[in-house]
């Protein structure tokens, strides 16, 4: 899952940086509301952490051009601000939910989840999708009821596979979706083929033949057949 923190604080910002990533977040970081503005226009999240109070502009304006854009992302708003004004302006606006600073990393990690579940998953803690079974809070996958080992980018794909049931997906937006906008930098994109094949290779060897389909010179799709 692809996150972008949006905190002007350096230290908030490297603590909720080290923790997400630890926990197997993509996260991207923006300490301004110009870096912020940009990357949301570049780039597609699973969700935004917002901080409100930016040294060149109001959060807000930026969870505007959110909803403008018609962004998939979930926002979670992060704001010193407690005024109940702020927060039912920052929810009408479309956020998903408030986080009130201080905060322990722990709460965050929580909301954060729910909010992906809620969007992603239609609010379900498992997944279920032929003989798949996914727990996303615990990283379990069960093939016919065994359990199946997955590297975390390959984890990370199926859970990208699975939010996107009937879509076909490019092996562009693959690679933003695992590695964010470090995928600028790389020389190729030819890891993702591998990160497929090893995929495509666990389910078979454990009967879950055919669930990712190639469209040649279009890109990838979970196949329901």
């Amino acid at each position: 899952m692809k996150v972008l923190l949006v905190e002007d604080e350096a230290a908030l910002r490297q603590a909720v940086t080290e923790s997400l990533r630890q926990t197997g977040y993509v996260v991207e970081v923006a300490a301004s509301f110009g870096q912020a503005q940009e990357k949301i226009a570049l780039y597609r999240y699973d969700c935004v952490l917002l901080d409100l109070t930016l040294p060149d502009g109001d959060g807000l304006d930026l969870l505007r051009e959110l909803k403008l854009d018609n962004s998939p992302a979930g926002v979670l708003v992060l704001t010193a601000r407690d005024g109940l004004d702020d927060r039912i302006k920052g929810l009408d606006l479309g956020a998903d939910d408030y986080l009130v600073k201080p905060f322990h990393l722990s709460e965050l990690n929580a909301r954060l989840r729910a909010i992906i579940r809620r969007r992603q998953f239609q609010g379900q803690h498992h997944l279920v999708f032929r003989d798949l079974l996914v727990w996303p809070e615990q990283n379990e996958v069960l093939v016919r009821g065994e359990s199946l080992t997955l590297t975390r980018k390959e984890y990370d794909l199926l859970l990208y596979f699975l939010a996107n049931p009937g879509r076909v997906l490019t092996k562009e937006a693959i690679a933003e979706h695992l590695c964010g906008d470090q995928v600028d930098a790389a020389d190729s994109l030819d890891f993702i083929y591998t990160h497929l094949k090893n995929l495509r290779k666990k389910l078979q060897e454990r009967g879950a033949d055919n669930y990712i389909r190639t469209l040649y010179g279009v890109g990838y799709k979970l196949s329901s057949e």
